[in-house]
């Protein structure tokens, strides 16, 4: 294996490794979204969407200027969603090795990169961000937490049920115990899709996403123009042309001795190709005039960015895209919950980059993805399910694994004050309050107490009403809830608490809330209301017990 194939391996691993750590309770110290800060379209997309300084995000600069040194160096060896076509290129690639595109036709397609850079760039402009469209780092982790990862635990599950009596007549039958949690996710056919049409791409061309629609390797041929360690190739070069044929990027000219610098990936394939030994990478400014021609025209370029200005603006009329300030007229999705600690809505959707990391770490796999119900500004970003999963009071994951601040990194006691929403019980489903049967379910899973039985008139037994201020829309209610289809108790994002900056908790006390989980809280309830022992076939139609 050469020097390129080792980095390549422990680059995909550390991300692998770092993806799949990134759960509760987080067990390194080292930051598990080291890689999405790498990112430099993370970087200037976000800084420039969120008009401040990111600190969390230096490591996006720092391959920035690294390039100006090295060339993008970053795109061949570190970057995971590089290294992941590098391998999908072997399974899927034509048996012509050859190149599959004229010069000019390869020139046409590599300025599309730029365009979809500058068009990012523009929205980031009016403080919309879409670096999710085309960010590797954010695509390549939404690839392999979203669907790989829950792939990969479900087959582990079939695994273990099939070798049960294997284990067993082994002794170890305690293995029969070790359930993995089963992930379930929305959007993972679109996502799956995506993936294929990028790697079937390899019929036109190696890398063909890298040649000719990664923004950020846009961003890193701007710096790499004139690397300092750069190609070079001496004398005896016979000019066979078995370089131009292996170099995946097409970056070596007609002209075997000239190359594209901002297109080359520093991979070192015609170094290890050529016959001669005559190619190597060596330090020293190259005298030779950059090739010209390389970005699109500067009216294409404005257009661009122009148009990334102007489509930003147009999306932000449409009728379903989420606003922050509650005014008369503003639609708002009914039951949009974002995670606890999110930002408020516009400098949420203005920083979040749609990796999917928040919801692969998420213990209960309630945070899932958005599609279409808050608008095409809110496409992929993060929601709370209660029906899936409750949101844990002593979690506080999503923010520490979040790589942009789009939601916050709070400490426990700062997070349990986080409220996401509020529960309302739906009378006309709920046991007690339509049917007269009695139910304790809400009572007693409810870790905030925010839960109290009533007597009202003509209700033979007493009945659940939320308390407000207590409340904090964690969900536990929802989710087991013993009501099929839709729960008879919901949680909407009605008085959930957004903040950028400050305390939730002196928030929180100043709106009057009373916010003090405790899941091991015994509460008796009134002796009227103690479970009848009927059998759930007793329940009436469209109830289970």
């Amino acid at each position: 294996m050469n020097f390129k194939r080792t980095l390549q391996a422990l680059s995909l691993a550390a991300f692998i490794t770092l993806l799949l750590l990134a759960a509760f309770p987080l067990r390194t110290w080292f930051p598990t979204d080291f890689f999405l800060r790498l990112d430099p379209l993370v970087f200037a997309g976000t800084v420039l969407g969120a008009r401040e300084w990111e600190g969390a995000l230096l490591p996006g600069l720092l391959i920035i200027l690294a390039t100006l040194f090295l060339g993008r160096f970053f795109c061949s060896c570190i970057c995971p969603m590089g290294i992941t076509l590098d391998i999908s290129d072997r399974i899927f690639r034509p048996r012509d090795s050859g190149r599959h595109l004229s010069n000019q036709k390869v020139l046409t397609l590599r300025r599309i990169k730029y365009l979809v850079l500058f068009l990012i760039l523009g929205t980031a402009i009016v403080g919309v961000s879409s670096v999710f469209i085309a960010s590797p780092l954010s695509l390549i982790t939404r690839f392999y937490g979203l669907v790989i990862y829950p792939f990969a635990v479900h087959l582990t599950d079939m695994g273990l049920d099939s070798l049960y009596p294997v284990y067993s007549s082994l002794g170890l039958q305690s293995l029969a115990y070790f359930e993995p949690q089963t992930y379930l996710f929305a959007t993972q056919i679109f996502i799956l899709a995506f993936f294929i049409m990028v790697f079937f791409l390899v019929v036109l061309a190696p890398r063909f996403w890298c040649r000719s629609l990664c923004p950020a390797g846009a961003l890193l041929a701007l710096f790499s123009r004139k690397p300092l360690i750069s190609r070079k190739v001496s004398s005896a070069c016979t000019e066979c042309g078995l370089c131009q044929r292996r170099c995946p990027m097409q970056a070596i000219e007609e002209d075997p001795h000239r190359t594209s610098h901002q297109e080359c990936i520093v991979c070192l394939e015609c170094v290890r190709v050529c016959p001669e030994k005559a190619v190597s990478f060596q330090a020293g400014w190259d005298n030779e005039p950059a090739v010209s021609g390389f970005m699109p025209q500067r009216r294409k370029v404005m257009a661009s960015v122009l148009g990334g200005v102007g489509g930003a603006l147009l999306l932000q009329t449409g009728i379903r895209e989420v606003r922050s300030d509650t005014v008369p007229g503003n639609v708002a999705p009914q039951f949009l919950i974002r995670p606890p600690g999110a930002l408020e809505e516009e400098d949420f959707l203005g920083r979040c980059i749609r990796c999917g990391q928040c919801m692969k770490a998420c213990p209960t796999n309630t945070l899932q993805p958005v599609w279409f119900e808050s608008g095409v500004l809110g496409l992929f970003s993060p929601k709370v399910l209660p029906r899936r999963g409750p949101c844990d009071p002593t979690c506080n994951v999503c923010g520490r694994v979040c790589p942009t601040g789009a939601i916050r990194d709070l400490p426990i006691n700062e997070r349990v004050w986080a409220r996401i929403g509020t529960a309302r019980v739906v009378r006309g489903k709920c046991l007690a309050w339509a049917w007269d049967r009695k139910c304790l379910v809400c009572f007693e899973v409810c870790p905030y107490a925010a839960l109290e039985l009533r007597r009202v008139p003509g209700i033979d037994i007493p009945v659940p009403f939320v308390v407000l201020d207590k409340c904090a829309g964690c969900g536990a209610c929802e989710y087991h809830c013993p009501v099929q289809a839709q729960s008879a108790i919901v949680v909407e994002p009605m008085n959930s608490l957004r903040m950028n900056k400050g305390s939730y908790i002196e928030e929180g006390r100043a709106q009057g809330m009373v916010l003090d989980p405790d899941p091991d809280r015994e509460r008796e309830p009134p002796e009227e209301i103690m479970p009848d022992t009927e059998e759930p076939g007793d329940l009436p139609p469209g109830f289970s017990g």
